[in-house]
C-alpha cells in the first residue's frame, strides 16, 4: 500500500512539474547580451513576454560602454530589440517597461532615447533610481510585451 500511494505521489508530481512548463517558451538571441547569471533573456508564457532587464553590453564584444548615458541607453533598447525580434514581436507590442537608473538626474536624457521607440501609445512604465546595477551599469530596463 505504501508503494502504491508512493507511486501516486510521483506520478502527480510529476504532472505537476509537466503542467507548469507549459506553454512557457526561453527565448535565447545571440543578438543581444548571454546572461550573466541564473536567467534567461526573455520568457514566452502564452503570448505574454517577459524580458530579463538588459543593461548595455554589446553582443558582440561582451564589454560595455557606460561613458555615456546616451550611448548606453541606445545599446539597452538595441538589446531589448534584439530579444523582441527573436520572439516575433517589436516595441509596439510592449505594455510595460521599467527602468532602473543609477542617477535620477539622467532622467531627461534618457527620455529623449527611449521616446524614439515609441512613438504611439507608449507602454506604462515607472522609472527608479538605484544605488548600484550589474556590471557598474548606469541604466538596466525591463520589459513585458504582448503578442496580439
Amino acid at each position: 500500500m505504501r508503494l502504491f500511494v508512493l507511486t501516486i505521489c510521483l506520478v502527480f508530481s510529476a504532472l505537476i512539474i509537466v503542467k507548469s512548463d507549459a506553454g512557457k517558451e526561453v527565448i535565447f538571441t545571440e543578438n543581444a547580451p548571454k546572461p550573466i547569471g541564473p536567467y534567461s533573456q526573455a520568457i514566452l508564457a502564452n503570448n505574454t513576454l517577459y524580458i530579463s532587464g538588459q543593461i548595455a553590453i554589446n553582443p558582440q564584444s561582451g564589454s560595455m560602454d557606460n561613458s555615456d548615458i546616451e550611448k548606453e541607453t541606445e545599446q539597452v533598447m538595441a538589446n531589448l530589440q534584439a530579444v523582441l525580434n527573436k520572439a516575433g514581436l517589436d516595441f509596439s507590442n510592449v505594455v510595460k517597461t521599467t527602468i532602473y537608473l543609477k542617477e535620477i538626474s539622467d532622467f531627461q536624457k534618457v527620455n529623449s532615447i527611449y521616446s524614439k521607440y515609441f512613438k504611439s501609445s507608449p507602454p506604462a512604465r515607472e522609472t527608479v533610481q538605484v544605488s548600484k546595477l550589474p556590471k557598474e551599469a548606469n541604466i538596466e530596463i525591463s520589459m513585458i510585451a504582448v503578442k496580439m
